[in-house]
């Protein structure tokens, strides 16, 4: 990893220390091991790519439970997504504050794209009232094709 993108990860990940202390939650150094290596992924990650990391890395003994736990500790303090159609995780472009998501999968090369359309929230908001349902969160997964391989060739 290039110098530069080191210290946006190390930015990231205290910025994420600081979140979770605010909260009164702890980045414990497991969790912090886990985010950085969804950091510096090159794309969505599953569980088990990030334990072979893990193992490979760390000379861990790490387990499924293990990295399962920090996932969704990593979750539930809003600092990583999990893409349920890829079953993978990725990092959170607004790590720590809640707000509703939507993912651009390419359907060739992979690429995730997050991105955060308030119109696009405010409209499942209402049509969820309409029904009487209580919207808490909304995650949106697109497929399609990004604007790289719609390229002609």
């Amino acid at each position: 990893m290039n110098a530069k993108r080191q210290k946006v990860t190390e930015f990231q990940l205290e910025k994420a220390a600081k979140a979770c202390a605010g909260r009164g939650a702890q980045l414990t150094k497991l969790r912090r091991l886990v985010l950085k290596l969804i950091l510096q992924a090159e794309g969505p990650t599953t569980a088990y790519q990030l334990l072979d990391r893990l193992r490979a890395t760390h000379q861990g003994a790490a387990a499924p439970p293990t990295i399962y736990r920090a996932l969704d500790f990593l979750m539930e303090q809003r600092l990583i997504h999990k893409i349920e159609r890829l079953s993978a995780f990725i990092a959170c472009s607004d790590a720590g504050h809640p707000h509703a998501v939507q993912f651009l999968i390419c359907r060739k090369c992979g690429t995730v794209a997050e991105m955060e359309d308030r119109a696009a929230e405010r409209a499942l908001e209402r049509a969820a009232q309409r029904e009487g349902f209580d919207l808490e969160n909304a995650v949106v997964e697109i497929e399609g094709t990004c604007a790289i391989c719609s390229e002609p060739a």
